[in-house]
């Protein structure tokens, strides 16, 4: 079983529409697939909209959970808390923030802004994490990614040591933007493995953290249709 709360459509720079993701996904062992397209203020609404009509009809027909969601991208650091509260005003199930990565210019303090906000669900590739932001992170149950995305993912060692000794709740995610990025459950388990996870830190993060996070995703979409 595969779960996976980190990935692009075209609607951002991936390479597939929302629907031909979600199907590769369900080829591929997913549960469930989060979609999460790059946004920022301007065209969080539209993104948000397009996703979600696309998330329904995927449920519709086929045996998997696909969550309509966003990643607020470079947004400004201050900025973060509002807009993640207007992501979730938009209609998204899940609001993932693209974290302080060692291999791009991501503003300092958006980590900190991240795991700050009542409206922050996951913190993606976030570089050097302080222990300071892993410890508000564990106190806000918000979600540290351990990432397999190149590039992103050579902090993630790093993560994890300073992660795990704040009892931060880790997930594995893909950050898909091409078929060849979608996880595997051999691949997720190789990447938490290669991070330094443990055997049994692996299995918890793989299987018993996403069934977490998707019961708050699942209270989330009752609460709006209620």
């Amino acid at each position: 079983m595969v779960y996976d709360f980190h990935t692009h459509s075209f609607l951002s720079d991936g390479e597939l529409s929302p629907v031909e993701l979600i199907r590769r996904a369900l080829v591929n062992g997913y549960q469930a697939i989060a979609v999460t397209d790059h946004a920022g203020l301007g065209n969080m609404q539209r993104v948000i909209a397009e996703v979600t009509k696309e998330c329904r009809l995927a449920e519709q027909y086929w045996n998997i959970k696909a969550i309509p969601g966003v990643e607020l991208t470079h947004i400004p650091a201050g900025s973060i808390n509002e807009l993640a509260k207007v992501a979730h005003e938009y209609g998204a199930e899940l609001v993932v923030v693209h974290g302080e990565t060692l291999v791009e210019p991501v503003e300092p303090g958006t980590n900190l802004a991240a795991v700050s906000s009542p409206w922050v669900d996951i913190l993606a590739h976030p570089g050097l994490l302080g222990s300071k932001e892993a410890a508000i992170a564990a106190q806000n149950d918000v979600y540290i990614e351990v990432t397999a995305r190149s590039g992103h993912n050579v902090g993630n060692g790093h993560v994890v040591k300073t992660g795990r000794a704040a009892g931060v709740k880790f997930l594995v995610d893909s950050d898909t933007h091409a078929p060849e990025n979608l996880l595997t459950d051999d691949w997720a388990r190789i990447v938490g493995l290669g991070a330094g996870l443990s055997v049994d830190e692996v299995e918890k993060v793989v299987a018993a953290n996403p069934l977490q996070l998707l019961q708050k995703v699942e209270l989330r979409r009752r609460n709006s249709i209620s």
